[in-house]
């Protein structure tokens, strides 16, 4: 009986019967319709329904439970199992409610994960969530639980991403391109606070903020006058420090050999802008200099971990972004302490600036600088505070009176 799917007074009737039986999970209960009805068609609902209908008739209806009994009886077979003979039909308030408990199993396994209790975290599902995305990955059937378990093994400690991925998928290539890598830098995003990245360069700057090197060549440091020794590395370093030169240093050069820094103090800067002005204006007189452009790299990171001892004077802009970075450091780095970087030295720069955008942070070192920046609604850049910046960096110069 499946020639009915194909006869032209059948085929419209049929094709809204499974429509409405998909979409009521096979219920006979309502009606279906054919507008603007051919002579075949009108034809087949009169025999059905036993009505007679006009030729101008412009919608002709037929309730479901008579059309069923019609084919039953003059076919000795159900319109279900008509249609079905074609392609079988589907369930959709069931596959709706499977898709449901699907999500909501997904969400209560991330819930019982790692970093189930962080805000950044609930934040990250509620995102998810409410755009679809969690939605769209169970139809999918994409792999969350291994996005669930990548971020319960982060932070990591400064480990190649093949060898991560490794560890964690049980496939070095797991996190190179694909799904999970999106859904996890996501959260990693949230967890920064920052936007989704938009290139590969904010990309591989995130994995770093969680412990993955993506590539340890593209892992850099520009660094300004670091008194260094040891290794192939350590000599280059101090070279250039007697010179004044700045250098570029990569992850993959700090791992090559032990390091030390022979210095007390560090200070750690943001933008290259300042790093260059340091070198235009002090030169080799610069006290060292370290410059994150913009969230640290593990090769920062590396570096700075050759000085255990040295007090840390770390910045960055103020902004919402900035604000979180100093206050990771600080948390980072037992010896580090906040440079320039309190409500007065902002309120003394603010009057002009960016607006202030992004999710507000907290300062934990001087709870009054959030306060401030987000009473005035403006970001300043560590370009405006140069001058006072040059000042502190200038040997023989003691920053502790702004610290």
């Amino acid at each position: 009986m499946t020639d009915l799917l194909g006869d032209p007074g059948w085929a419209r009737l049929l094709a809204a019967a499974r429509r409405s039986l998909e979409r009521t999970g096979g219920s006979l209960d309502g009606s279906v319709s054919v507008t603007a009805p051919t002579e075949a068609e009108r034809l087949v609902v009169i025999g059905v329904t036993g009505t007679h209908r006009s030729a101008g008739a412009q919608r002709l209806t037929v309730p479901l439970a008579e059309l069923d009994a019609f084919l039953r009886a003059t076919h000795a077979i159900g319109l279900a199992d008509i249609l079905s003979a074609d392609k079988p039909l589907r369930d959709r308030p069931g596959e709706l409610k499977q898709e449901v408990q699907a999500r909501d199993a997904a969400l209560a396994a991330a819930r019982r994960g790692r970093h189930g209790t962080a805000g950044w975290y609930e934040e990250w599902l509620d995102g998810l969530r409410r755009d679809g995305t969690l939605t769209r990955i169970v139809r999918a059937g994409l792999p969350f639980r291994n996005v669930i378990r990548v971020l319960d093994a982060l932070p990591a400690a400064d480990e190649p991403m093949p060898v991560f991925a490794e560890r964690v998928l049980d496939d070095t290539k797991a996190l190179a391109d694909g799904a999970v890598r999106g859904l996890v830098l996501r959260a990693l995003a949230a967890w920064q606070g920052i936007p989704a990245p938009t290139n590969s360069e904010e990309e591989r700057a995130l994995w770093e903020s969680a412990g993955v090197v993506p590539d340890d060549l593209a892992s850099q440091v520009l660094v300004l006058n670091l008194p260094a020794a040891g290794g192939l590395v350590g000599s280059w370093l101090d070279q250039a420090r007697l010179a004044g030169i700045p250098m570029r240093v990569t992850l993959h050069q700090l791992r090559l050999a032990p390091l030390r820094l022979a210095c007390d103090e560090i200070f750690v800067c943001e933008n290259p802008a300042v790093l260059r002005a340091a070198t235009a204006t002090l030169g080799a007189r610069t006290k060292p200099l370290v410059c994150t452009e913009g969230t640290p790299s593990a090769a920062a990171h590396r570096l700075l971990g050759y000085a255990p001892h040295a007090r840390i004077r770390w910045r960055n802009d103020f902004d919402w972004s900035g604000i979180r970075l100093t206050a990771g450091a600080l948390r980072r780095y037992p010896r580090a302490v906040p440079w320039r970087m309190t409500s007065a030295d902002y309120l003394g720069a603010a009057g002009s600036g960016p607006a202030l955008l992004g999710v507000p942070a907290q300062s934990p070192w001087d709870p009054s600088l959030s306060a401030a920046m987000g009473r005035v609604g403006r970001a300043v850049m560590e370009e405006r505070l140069l001058d006072d910046l040059l000042a502190d960096l200038a040997l023989g110069q003691d920053p502790s009176r702004r610290s």
